[in-house]
């Protein structure tokens, strides 16, 4: 009978913002959950068209790249990280009435209220912090370098001794049996 024991993470993933910010990732994703999340990202950045100066783009592309990257973090984090991470507030008369994960969501319920407007209370992060939140948690759940440790199959073989095996020359003119190259 074979025996392996499998483990994984049971304890959320956290990120340090600063002194006193921290955003908690969920411990492991299943299935499709981070290729359907990372999967809009790329679709993302094809419509800015592999344009890699940030500065040539429109600000509509921008908003929709750091939407996809936003949407794509929030997916990941707990359900409160989420709601703090994310959160855009739907207000009529001064009075916060439901708030939405997604933009496009709360625009919809808004628009469907006679006065209501939309209101984003996400947390505001520089463009570098979340540029690096996202490379994080691709090598988090994408594999990156958190490989096991200890032997792989995938392992190239040890290397062969240096040299072969060869008779070197004596001034006794007997031979002597060496090992490696020979000492002329």
């Amino acid at each position: 009978m074979a025996e392996k024991l499998f483990s994984f993470n049971t304890q959320p993933h956290v990120a340090k913002l600063g002194d006193s910010a921290e955003l908690h990732f969920i411990p492991e994703v299943f299935g499709d959950q981070f290729l359907d999340g990372y999967k809009k990202i790329q679709d993302a950045r094809e419509k800015i068209s592999g344009q890699t100066d940030l500065t040539a783009l429109s600000s509509e592309e921008l908003r929709s790249l750091y939407a996809a990257m936003r949407t794509f973090l929030a997916g990941l984090m707990t359900p409160e990280s989420a709601a703090e991470f994310l959160r855009f507030e739907v207000i009529k008369g001064g009075k916060m009435l439901a708030d939405f994960r997604s933009r496009d969501e709360a625009d919809a319920h808004a628009a469907s209220l006679a006065g209501a407007r939309v209101e984003d209370k996400s947390m505001r992060l520089p463009d570098r912090v979340l540029t690096e939140l996202l490379e994080w948690v691709t090598e988090l759940y994408g594999g990156g370098d958190s490989r096991p440790t200890g032997p792989s199959s995938g392992s190239s073989r040890a290397s062969r001794r240096a040299g072969t095996p060869s008779k070197g020359s004596s001034r006794s003119k007997g031979s002597t049996s060496t090992r490696g190259a020979s000492a002329r």
